[in-house]
């Protein structure tokens, strides 16, 4: 009774498709790639060890199989042009490459299918990729219902425009200062066509309660994590204190303040960095140099990592949810990050993890420094920090998302 639409599904995604599918909701699960692990090329391996790692990112739960349809030519195209480095057919909003493009297509081709009389009661779209379908669906009489990973847009570029003010040598970093009003305007009406909206965090909620012309409800749903042992072997703390900083290198993340922070310590803090680049000057190759930086891991490796480090950074502007938050808690990280994130919705100050003001590297300097010098402190935290987030799981989060589902198609349903 449901359709789904994302063009390239993240985790929280795929976890929303097998939400629905468990509850024999889902009719059609639309995306643009579904790459078969384990099929004759994976098996081939005709690809690199890096650029397969990125394809299995791509393949989904047998589960999922009877549903999922695709519409890959166009991001196959782009990803084989960013890989070239091709950044001319991908990069601006209006390249016909772009993830804009892609969204866009997606959008179409999922609009074209609801015209076709598909029987569905409800779509289950994301931001930039429903304006089509929703004005489809409206005209079928189909319930929509947007999923709205991020804080509200204008909010992130009024947020953007003021960091670009405060550190104009970081505004390479900040992606959302090249978004149009059209872009924002189309994003502005898919939120105003929603007859319910689904966000992940209580800072993602108020954000988007700001939008004019809002008129559905909103809920707060908690994305989950894959919960660690309450009884971990973990290598005492001593020595160095382990920090980690996972996501892109942007000052969106807080990462130059972060920087700032660890650079006022005197070789008494080991920091590793996993995350892209999005300017190739920012940060200079200078200051990484410094650190353990790493690009790229596959997630299972990412919560390795996690697991050999003391404490997690994310000091971000803005964020939805911050699925890092959970998982690394989730494997005894105390957590340091932002009232602009999940953080305080998870986190109980100075009981599980430190919430610090954005724009503050004197405050992430000062919360170092009580970890590095309490390490009591720091080991009972990190424990609480596993123990708040044991019950946030994936399942958990499945069995409420399906609760909504249903609440909607009993409301779809009556006359």
């Amino acid at each position: 009774m449901i359709l789904l639409s994302h063009p390239t599904a993240n985790q929280n995604v795929r976890q929303t498709a097998l939400a629905f599918a468990e509850a024999n909701l889902l009719k059609e699960f639309w995306t643009c790639i579904n790459w078969k692990q384990d099929g004759l090329l994976d098996r081939l391996a005709v690809f690199s060890p890096r650029v397969q790692s990125e394809l299995r990112r791509r393949s989904f739960p047998k589960e999922l199989a009877p549903f999922i349809r695709t519409h890959p030519a166009r991001e196959w195209i782009r990803l084989a042009a960013d890989k070239l480095g091709w950044r001319r057919l991908t990069q601006d909003e209006h390249a016909p490459f772009s993830v804009d493009a892609i969204y866009t297509e997606m959008d179409g081709r999922v609009a074209e299918r609801v015209k076709s009389g598909l029987t569905i009661k409800a779509i289950y779209a994301y931001d930039s990729g429903a304006l089509s379908t929703f004005r489809m669906a409206g005209q079928r009489g189909v319930t929509c219902i947007y999923e709205h990973p991020t804080i509200y847009w204008r909010l992130v570029q009024q947020l953007q425009r003021e960091e670009a003010e405060l550190h104009p040598d970081w505004a390479p970093t900040l992606g959302a200062l090249a978004d149009s009003e059209e872009k924002l305007a189309r994003k502005d009406e898919e939120l105003a066509r929603a007859d319910l909206v689904v966000t992940a965090s209580t800072f993602a909620r108020d954000s988007v309660a700001r939008a004019p012309g809002l008129k559905a409800p909103i809920r707060v749903i908690p994305y989950g994590t894959i919960p660690g042992s309450l009884n971990p072997s973990r290598v005492p703390v001593h020595g160095k204190l382990r920090v980690l900083f996972v996501g892109m290198l942007s000052q969106a993340k807080g990462l130059g303040y972060l920087l700032e922070a660890v650079g006022r310590f005197d070789r008494e803090i080991e920091l590793t960095l996993i995350g892209r680049r999005i300017s190739p000057t920012v940060p200079a190759p200078s200051v990484l140099e410094k650190y353990r930086w790493i690009p790229s891991l596959p997630h299972a490796e990412i919560l390795q990592e996690m697991a050999r480090n003391d404490v997690l950074v994310l000091p971000s502007l803005h964020e939805g949810f911050g699925l890092v938050l959970t998982e690394a808690m989730s494997q005894g990280l105390v957590v340091i990050t932002t009232p602009h994130t999940a953080g305080p919705d998870l986190i109980t100050d100075g009981i599980n993890g430190l919430l610090v003001p954005i724009r503050s590297s004197e405050a992430i300097e000062e919360a170092l420094a009580h970890l590095l010098r309490n390490r009591d402190h720091l080991a009972a935290m990190q424990e609480e920090a596993r123990r708040r987030v044991h019950a946030c799981s994936w399942e958990n989060y499945r069995s409420r998302l399906a609760q909504l589902a249903r609440e909607v198609m009993d409301r779809a349903v009556q006359p």
